[in-house]
């Protein structure tokens, strides 16, 4: 069986996406609007991007900054556009004003998906109790990932959430694959891999221009040939 790391890059548009593949990301998180953190992109630019690569392609469900779900419908009808136009696997991840998942949210998008693939993103570093959502979506169809820093405030303040998280892969609500992104750099791989954690997530640090400038083949092949070092 493989030991190759999962790499997956954030990609705004067919460029991004085009860079990322020949730089040896495995999967792309597709979003819009990275002032808000990432929202679910157009039709067409999913359409677009999925004609320009192979590797697998994760959609962002979320209509607003921050992590209240807003209008679920809105989130819905997005959920089954994306579908019926061929994706098949997806980000989401709501809390309720006290920091809790909100499973009524959650529950009604997933419920669209169908049984897709999805990754519950980053809300998780900013939940009341980590342990209590875990375990709250545990039995959730289709939840393979959890993309976490380990805090909100990126991974250096949460490197050792994610280091203990890693050993408990075998309890509820941890089967799910850690994805670590929030912060990341070249030198946390050492002790992340070393620990077992297998899937890494860049957004910026794939981008040498910034948030400005399109995806670099060559950032990517860093991380890429790092992973498989």
């Amino acid at each position: 069986m493989s030991n190759r790391a999962l790499l997956e890059v954030i990609a705004l548009d067919a460029e991004d996406a085009v860079a990322a593949q020949a730089g040896g990301a495995d999967r792309l998180e597709l979003v819009t609007d990275m002032a808000a953190d990432g929202l679910t992109p157009s039709l067409a630019a999913f359409e677009e991007i999925r004609a320009a690569v192979a590797i697998p392609l994760r959609v962002m469900l979320r209509v607003a900054d921050g992590f209240a779900a807003g209008d679920i419908g809105v989130l819905v009808e997005k959920a089954r556009t994306m579908r019926g136009a061929g994706a098949d696997e997806f980000v989401l991840g709501f809390l309720d004003q006290d920091g809790h998942v909100d499973l009524v949210a959650v529950e009604r998008l997933v419920a669209a998906l169908n049984g897709c693939s999805w990754t519950f993103h980053r809300a998780i570093d900013r939940a009341a109790d980590r342990d209590v959502l875990r375990k709250h979506l545990a039995d959730f169809p289709g939840l393979d990932t959890y993309l976490t820093a380990g805090s909100p405030n990126g991974v250096d303040a949460g490197l050792e959430t994610l280091l203990a998280e890693a050993e408990h892969s075998d309890l509820p609500g941890y089967e799910p694959q850690i994805m670590v992104g929030g912060g990341l750099r070249l030198d946390h791989l050492p002790r992340l891999r070393a620990a077992g954690i297998g899937a890494f997530h860049i957004g910026g640090a794939a981008r040498p221009g910034g948030w400005s400038g399109p995806v670099g083949e060559a950032a990517v092949r860093e991380w890429r040939d790092a992973l498989d070092g």
